[in-house]
């Protein structure tokens, strides 16, 4: 979950905007191409970015998080979204693709270890890659957790978060018959996928809106209504991720392999008002980590740029510095 077109900079940030010193399209297989960049100091600590959604895509404000003097930042559009190519592309773009893309980089790129920084989607991603590469990662840094539990889905999918938000529940429902509603991400899933561009947007809009209300804990809309191409792609994504369960061997599978990731220090910021993904993810999965720090931040709701969220993860970012 989590998306970032039209996302503002982290405003508070001390660090100057930066530019990226290195950008390439990176051939991965299967047809896909990813766009990567890199900036910072060239020679400085690195640290992979993980962007949310599926298909949220990464955006200069993601920069700002980072001190360019120490730290060597890389980040890129997954499969399918932002500058990646095939745009909106399902097509053999699974989470271990993902996994596999994360380690064609850092070996492309001559890095040994990195920090894995990724919130909301990006945080399930970086909890599987660390699973799968522990000896990869010096320490992991999560915002908005996110585990790709069936829980999870029913919460935000199955009316949980509507009890809270019954205007905004009613508008998600609507264009879906009520004959639906019992499985509305496969609901959605049809028309989504229905070969028919008009309808996959006119679709991918009110999937689109109703992440998008629940983002901040103000109520006011961080992004805007997005391009069509921008929507389409990042409901589709996110939608096939979901419909499949994060491609994930059982429900539980992070929680499962845990031990795996034991020794790696980990730093958890989640807002305590997050609508989006509850804080009782970021809560269990910090009391399950025998290195965690959760700094659960009040008064904030899922979006990375709320201002508490943002002062944390620059705190958190500054301290690793050594």
């Amino acid at each position: 979950m989590d998306r970032v077109e039209g996302q503002k900079n982290a405003g508070s940030s001390p660090y100057p905007p930066i530019e990226p010193f290195d950008r390439r399209m990176m051939d991965v297989g299967d047809g896909h191409r990813i766009y990567v960049e890199q900036c910072g100091h060239p020679q400085g600590l690195p640290v992979v970015v993980l962007h949310g959604g599926p298909g949220g895509g990464c955006s200069p404000g993601m920069r700002r998080f980072f001190d360019p003097a120490t730290y060597r930042v890389i980040l890129f559009d997954q499969r399918g979204c932002g500058r990646s190519r095939p745009h909106a592309s399902v097509e053999a773009n699974t989470t271990w693709h993902l996994v596999a893309d994360i380690e064609r980089i850092r070996t492309a790129l001559g890095i040994d270890s990195w920090i894995v920084f990724g919130g909301s989607w990006g945080a399930t991603l970086a909890l599987v890659y660390a699973q799968a590469h522990p000896e990869r990662v010096r320490h992991l840094v999560l915002r908005g957790v996110f585990l790709m539990t069936e829980g999870e889905l029913c919460w935000f999918y199955g009316g949980g978060a509507g009890a809270f938000w019954p205007d905004r529940w009613a508008e998600f429902v609507r264009p879906i018959p009520a004959a639906e509603h019992d499985d509305l991400i496969a609901a959605y899933h049809r028309r989504l996928f229905c070969g028919d561009l008009e309808t996959e947007i006119r679709f991918a809009r009110p999937w689109a809106r109703w992440e998008n209300a629940l983002a901040s804990v103000d109520q006011v809309a961080l992004f805007g209504e997005g391009s069509a191409d921008y929507t389409r792609a990042f409901a589709r994504l996110e939608n096939h991720y979901f419909l499949n369960r994060g491609f994930l061997e059982e429900d539980g599978q992070i929680f499962r392999d845990l031990p795996r990731i034991a020794e790696i220090p980990a730093t958890i910021v989640q807002g305590r008002f997050d609508m989006i993904c509850p804080p009782i993810s970021a809560w269990t999965l910090a009391r399950q980590l025998p290195r965690c720090d959760l700094r659960m931040v009040p008064g904030a709701g899922h979006a990375l740029s709320e201002p508490g969220i943002t002062r944390e993860l620059l705190r958190v970012m500054d301290d690793l510095r050594g």
